[in-house]
């Protein structure tokens, strides 16, 4: 612990080797304050306490911004503080618009799988509806989402023109979103 307050009154009196010989005596201690600063931060955080250990002693060793230490605890708590406002610096950073500032990571749904029996009970429902007010426009939803046909193939089937398909289409979706309150 000498050792350390003796390597910090050199750097203070100007030795620029001292700052060298500093790092080895304090990265465990630093490595361990980081882990506990990271500990703290949510989730999903993308800086590493190695990193901010690395940013943290650069900040502190800078030969421009050497500060007097008066012992060994003065200059760990310089270091918490640097920690800090590295994370904060980061935190800001995310927040900004160009970095996604303010989105949220969100699932979205597998689109492949089968919908749950609750869903297609209501899908159900609402295409015998549809069928009442317009059967070829139901049908056309039940072979595009139940069958998986384009719509050359639902044209085909149901010996109307792809341009028709495409308009039922189009309709029958825009009445369902309307009917299930569900975008499609």
């Amino acid at each position: 612990m000498n050792e350390i307050t003796g390597i910090l009154n050199a750097i203070d009196r100007g030795d620029t080797k001292a700052s060298a010989r500093l790092l080895p005596l304090v990265y465990e201690e630093l490595r361990k304050l980081a882990s506990a600063r990271m500990a703290r931060e949510s989730a999903g955080h993308t800086l590493q306490p190695t990193a901010l250990v690395h940013e943290a002693y650069l900040r502190l060793a800078n030969a421009g911004n050497v500060k007097r230490w008066d012992s060994r605890g003065h200059f760990f708590a310089a270091a918490a503080e640097a920690m800090r406002r590295i994370l904060v610096e980061n935190a800001r950073r995310k927040r900004r618009a160009r970095h996604g500032g303010g989105k949220h990571r969100v699932e979205l749904e597998n689109l492949a799988a089968k919908p749950a029996d609750s869903a297609v009970l209501d899908l159900d429902d609402a295409l015998s509806r549809l069928a009442a007010e317009d059967a070829i426009a139901a049908r056309v939803v039940e072979l595009r989402h139940f069958a998986g046909l384009g719509h050359e193939q639902i044209a085909a089937t149901l010996e109307i023109t792809v341009y028709q398909a495409r308009q039922k289409w189009t309709y029958a979706r825009a009445w369902l979103r309307d009917a299930l309150k569900v975008e499609m």
